[in-house]
């Protein structure tokens, strides 16, 4: 690392931070040498927060063009211009979003030196930064820890950033401030002995309100609620533990382990939940390695039995009861004294911002205000400039969201003009906070070696739309929630939306059209409080009508007191599949080739190596064909999920995965018959034992979902099971489309230019 660095930050990087960058740096130059593997140094690089990305967008950073360049390659096959030393992106932990003036300055100026000169906010309250060269983290990670950030174990098999409601202490509905407890859990498992065998992730969560959005326990691996109980005349604070939530490819709500925990025990229990994770988890297939396919293996009970087992075996540590020592004296200090707002003159375009942007504290005559980032993203420029807006208005009161938002906390209402005038002036006062506008999404194909679709584009284009008839959307539509994923994965939470998007892609003869599901019925509130379904794929082009369709109707059918997840309900999968089957056609690309390009790239859209192919002619496959038979039925199974018959959705669930099977077997041998045990046996022989079906991305765990439901029938079908089936079964259609395209061998057509004048 570098000797300037070392010296101008001598004694300000704590002594335990200090020696771990330089065992990381060591560990680095042992790579450089060739002394140690990429497999051994990823783990390494990994709990460090240092990340692999992708540039098969065609961006150029430093004068690199690739494909796939990642720091290392991480089960994905590389392109030829890959290197493990490539640039790849930076993960930084901000436990809770909490951030101080003085952090804003050194993100920012890591950010300028080390990458892009953009900040990017995640849905974990992360800072990430992108383009980093692997033999800059070091120095890097000092300049952080010198300002009290870590880096540590922001990626990684261990305990992921914990998240919390970024109004936590200000909330007018809290229970109590969970901020303080928040921090001790981060501290007392980040490096944990017990939190260091996972097989994948571990994600937690805490929320203050149980009808808010909030901390959106209920879809994280732990979730605490904060609760306030009557115990023996007193009041005594705890919370309610909820466990095994997830989204992923398939979700999973959480099950409650304990109603109430006083907040003396949350460190034990949490930690005895752990020790059951890493000592029944899976380790070996990753698919399945999450808390939530434990939990739903051995069920709620038996999880709970385990875990209550355990807690008595745990060695006791005074942090348990230094936490409440520690929560009763933390205090949020305003900066400032809190006054009215007065009737002076105001800015242009400061009510708009004031009505979306400001929430009235619990604390009389102080506001908290959200910055709504587009994207997620600012630059350095305005780190820099928010550090001085807080240290002018708010002092250190300051969140990230996972809304990927910024929230400036205890400014005097007095000074809400003048705020305003300031982060206007600094690009940062945009309205729309919390409505339609405020779009979440994930990086997609800009970015994540697992992008199907330019989820970035689409919510770029959505949102410039929506501005543009902002004056003339209705409030029933202003307040609906929209958030997009590049792919099934769910990174941009979609399931958890009103109107939820995620990428993937379709073949329209010898080409490759990008798309979108269209997952409605989800809940935001009531921390994550239900999860949508899919309903249909669109062409990615297509998604505006798709939106403006679907609300254009709500607002027009909705009965009074109607919200948007009753009217879907009530709406049912028939009437939604008609709506949505007008924008599914796709012509031919010689009568409209920007189908066959995604949002913000002009060149003919691709994934990964799939090309375009030579043949000029439309064919309809006989695939394409069978596979219609799969899509109904599987919408048949919506519709019996939807009305309560759970047996029947399970069964038309695993039917629809028997016909997608089919139709993906008839490309290799057509006589495969209507019996499922020939039909699987087909499958897996010609097709999954071939990595014909195992794709890249989902490493053949789709396959084994009809393998399971094949070889391990129901004896009882819960609304759980139905619905987790149904989810694998359309995974399993998604991946047979993929499959198709993959045996289809398409190649670049040789009239590309001329079909792509800007190319």
């Amino acid at each position: 690392m570098s000797n300037t660095w070392e010296k101008q930050l001598n004694g300000t990087v704590p002594q335990d931070l200090k020696v771990q960058v330089d065992q990381f740096d060591g560990q680095l130059q042992l790579r450089k040498q060739g002394k140690i593997s990429d497999k051994v140094f990823a783990e390494t690089r990994l709990r460090r927060g240092a990340y692999g990305q992708r540039y098969d967008n065609g961006k150029r950073h430093d004068g690199i063009v690739s494909r796939d360049l990642i720091f290392e390659n991480d089960g994905i096959t590389k392109g030829p211009d890959t290197h493990w030393d490539a640039p790849g992106m930076m993960r930084i932990k901000i436990p809770y979003g909490g951030v101080t003036a003085d952090q804003l300055d050194v993100l920012g100026q890591v950010a300028d030196e080390y990458s892009d000169s953009i900040l990017h906010v995640t849905t974990r309250q992360d800072i990430q930064l992108h383009f980093i060269h692997i033999e800059d983290t070091p120095d890097l990670m000092l300049r952080l820890a010198a300002v009290g950030i870590t880096t540590q174990e922001a990626c990684g098999n261990a305990v992921r950033n914990v998240t919390a409601c970024p109004l936590a202490g200000v909330c007018r509905t809290q229970a109590f401030d969970v901020t303080p407890y928040a921090d001790s859990l981060t501290q007392y498992f980040l490096g944990h002995d017990d939190a260091q065998d996972f097989g994948r992730k571990f994600k937690i969560a805490f929320s203050g309100c149980e009808a808010e959005a909030c901390g959106l326990v209920k879809m994280h691996d732990l979730g605490l609620l904060a609760q306030v109980r009557d115990i023996d005349g007193e009041k005594v604070a705890g919370f309610k533990l909820y466990v095994g939530g997830g989204l992923g490819t398939v979700p999973h709500q959480a099950k409650v382990l304990k109603d109430f925990v006083p907040v003396t025990e949350i460190l034990p229990y949490s930690q005895a939940v752990m020790r059951i994770f890493a000592r029944l988890g899976e380790k070996k297939n990753r698919n399945r390695a999450r808390l939530k396919f434990l939990i739903a293996s051995l069920g709620i009970e038996e999880f709970t039995r385990l875990v209550e087992a355990e807690y008595p075996t745990i060695p006791v540590d005074d942090r348990w009861t230094l936490i409440e020592k520690e929560a009763a004296a933390y205090e949020d200090h305003p900066l400032k004294a809190g006054y009215q707002l007065s009737g002076t003159t105001r800015p242009d375009g400061f009510e708009d911002w004031l009505l979306t942007n400001v929430y009235q504290q619990r604390q009389p005559n102080y506001s908290a205000v959200t910055l709504h980032l587009p994207l997620g993203d600012f630059t350095t420029d305005q780190a820099f400039a928010l550090a001085d807006i807080a240290r002018e208005f708010t002092g250190d009161s300051i969140r990230l969201t996972v809304e990927q938002n910024i929230v400036l906390r205890y400014v005097s209402n007095s000074d809400l003009p003048q705020l305003y005038q300031a982060l206007v002036e600094a690009g940062l006062g945009a309205p729309g906070a919390d409505t339609i506008e405020d779009i979440t999404s994930c990086p997609g194909t800009d970015t994540c070696k697992l992008g199907i679709a330019a989820s970035r584009g689409l919510t770029g284009e959505l949102r410039t739309r929506l501005i543009e008839k902002r004056a003339d959307l209705p409030q029933e539509i202003r307040d609906l929630k929209i958030k997009v994923s590049g792919c099934f994965n769910s990174c941009g939470q979609h399931h958890v939306a009103d109107i939820g998007f995620f990428g993937n892609s379709r073949r329209k003869g010898s080409y490759r059209v990008p798309h979108f599901q269209v997952v409605l019925g989800g809940k935001w509130k009531d921390n994550a409080g239900a999860y949508g379904l899919a309903v249909g794929a669109v062409p990615s082009k297509q998604v505006p009508a798709v939106l403006d369709e679907i609300t254009q109707r709500y607002v027009a059918e909705k009965t009074v007191e109607e919200d948007f997840q009753a009217y879907i309900t009530r709406l049912g999968k028939k009437e939604i599949r008609t709506l949505l089957r007008k924008y599914q056609d796709v012509p031919d690309i010689a009568v409209d080739a920007t189908l066959y390009t995604d949002w913000g790239d002009p060149r003919p859209y691709t994934i990964g190596d799939i090309g375009i192919g030579e043949c000029a002619g439309e064919v309809v496959s006989l695939f394409a064909i069978e596979i219609v038979k799969a899509e109904g039925e599987v919408f048949e199974a919506q519709e019996a999920l939807d009305a309560g018959a759970f047996e029947e959705a399970d069964e038309r669930a695993f039917n629809a995965m028997l016909l997608a099977a089919k139709a993906l077997v008839r490309t290799q041998f057509l006589d495969v018959g209507d019996n499922p045990d020939r039909i699987v046996s087909e499958f897996r022989t010609r097709l999954f034992d071939t990595q014909l079906f195992y794709d890249q991305y989902a490493k053949g765990k789709f396959g084994r979902y009809l393998f399971s439901r094949y070889e391990n029938p129901p004896t009882m079908v819960t609304a759980d099971s139905a619905h987790q089936l149904v989810e694998e079964a359309l995974l399993f259609i998604e991946a047979c489309h993929a499959a198709d395209a993959k045996i289809a061998g398409m190649h670049p057509v040789s009239n590309a230019a001329s079909l792509f004048p800007s190319l």
